[in-house]
């Protein structure tokens, strides 16, 4: 997820994003449940996302107050790096929504700083059912012993591609086992097409994905390596870094993959990525956000695993997103029966789809299998093959730190796409800054 940088060819971006942030905090009034005229209890949920899935969150929401009519919902949804600014900032307020999207990094920052209500409680009297959720995945959601969270989808990483600029390239549609040698080659010869995009900037085979941490994540994995290698210390090393960032900006400087301009905008919406500006063949995501390609881009879009090294896939499952209780809101049961419609009820599970990935309760992901078409189909046949095919088991949860370093790896590596330093200088710069926020 790329965030600006700070040399005056990215200023303009930075003030754009800081009034949106502003406006969005600015919105909220405060996020604190209240109750409402007429004595209903008025909740607040948040999630990031994209439209498709503020639409379909909405309906389910919809569908609950239906079916509560005690209770009404206020809902709000940004792109994923405004949301978790403004999420931050409400968390260090004690003014958390009753209900927020979680990251898997956030987990055990929220958690053991009292900001997440305890749902043990709630699980005990039934409120949130489990029965039907895998318990590793459960597991996620939990720091210390005490459930904080629930997932709300599993997933795994890939790249979306367009299959029809793919065949125009004379590349093969990429398959399970495909190598980072076979993603440049695809993405050297798109590139060498010489398409232009809508804004008449170079069309590249690639995303520079340089800038995304999860992408460094799953290219360290496949050499039998870790983001972390305990609570305090750092699995990978000034070198890997290095190594890493030689490999993207080589590719920018050769003109595979999107220009600095171009990846500068990346939010964390589909819409302002390269690919879904039109400016990129291939994209670096989620398996849940690529539902947001298709509407975009046309049916041509297809999802793809992550390239191997020597075999090994570095990519895992992991929950796509948590959900969790402010520990301050007025209505913890109101706010606990909404988490269980979400995760549990049918009705909600097929308006949802897999918007968020594959469903954790394992009955509703059955249900839903079964009637998925097109894109939603791909995600839910994409989770079955790759684990087919062998995934590694996921990583423990990242420590309270994680949060900050996925910003500060976009930013260190902003300096390296605009020529302000060099990928070694970068890289020291980005370890020493882990070290520091880890002890």
């Amino acid at each position: 997820m790329a965030r600006p940088g700070y040399d005056r060819k990215t200023s303009t971006f930075a003030v754009a994003f800081s009034l949106l942030l502003a406006v969005l905090t600015g919105c909220s009034g405060g996020d604190t449940a209240s109750t409402e005229a007429g004595g209903k209890v008025a909740l607040t949920f948040a999630w990031w996302g994209n439209e498709d899935r503020a639409q379909r969150t909405k309906k389910a929401v919809d569908l609950f107050e239906t079916r509560h009519p005690g209770v009404t919902v206020r809902t709000s949804f940004a792109g994923y790096e405004a949301y978790v600014q403004k999420l931050a900032t409400q968390a260090a307020g004690g003014d958390l929504p009753d209900v927020a999207q979680l990251d898997y990094r956030q987990i055990s920052q929220y958690a053991g700083s009292d900001t997440l209500l305890d749902l043990g409680p709630y699980i005990k009297d039934g409120t949130l059912r489990t029965a039907d959720f895998d318990k590793g995945l459960t597991g996620t959601g939990a720091y210390e012993g005490r459930q904080y969270a629930f997932p709300m989808g599993r997933g795994s990483t890939g790249f979306a591609y367009d299959a029809a600029v793919f065949k125009k390239a004379g590349v093969a549609p990429p398959q399970p086992g495909w190598t980072w040698d076979d993603w440049v080659e695809a993405g050297r010869r798109i590139s060498a097409l010489e398409g232009k995009g809508p804004n008449g900037h170079a069309y590249t085979g690639l995303t520079d994905i340089g800038v995304n941490e999860d992408a460094f994540e799953n290219w360290l994995r496949g050499r039998g390596k870790k983001l972390y290698a305990s609570q305090r210390q750092l699995g990978f090393t000034v070198a890997d870094v290095t190594e890493f960032w030689t490999f993207t900006d080589k590719l920018r400087r050769q003109g595979i993959a999107s220009q600095a301009k171009d990846t500068a905008q990346i939010s964390g919406a589909v819409e302002d990525t390269p690919m879904g500006r039109g400016l990129a063949a291939t994209d670096f995501n989620w398996d849940g956000p690529f539902l947001g390609y298709p509407p975009l881009l046309g049916e041509n879009i297809h999802f793809a695993p992550v390239p191997t090294t020597d075999g090994r896939a570095g990519q895992y499952f992991k929950p796509t997103m948590l959900v969790g209780v402010g520990a301050g809101t007025p209505h913890p049961k109101e706010a606990a029966e909404l988490l269980d419609f979400l995760l549990n009820d049918p009705d909600a599970g097929e308006i949802l789809g897999v918007t968020r990935s594959t469903p954790p309760n394992q009955k509703v992901a059955q249900a839903i299998g079964s009637g998925l078409k097109g894109p939603e189909k791909e995600v839910y046949d994409y989770g079955r093959e790759i684990a087919a095919y062998g995934t590694e088991a996921p990583p423990m949860a990242p420590p309270r730190g994680d949060v900050v370093l996925q910003v500060s790896f976009t930013r260190t590596y902003q300096r390296v796409v605009y020529e302000m330093q060099s990928p070694r200088e970068a890289a020291e710069e980005f370890v020493a800054e882990a070290k520091r926020e880890l002890r």
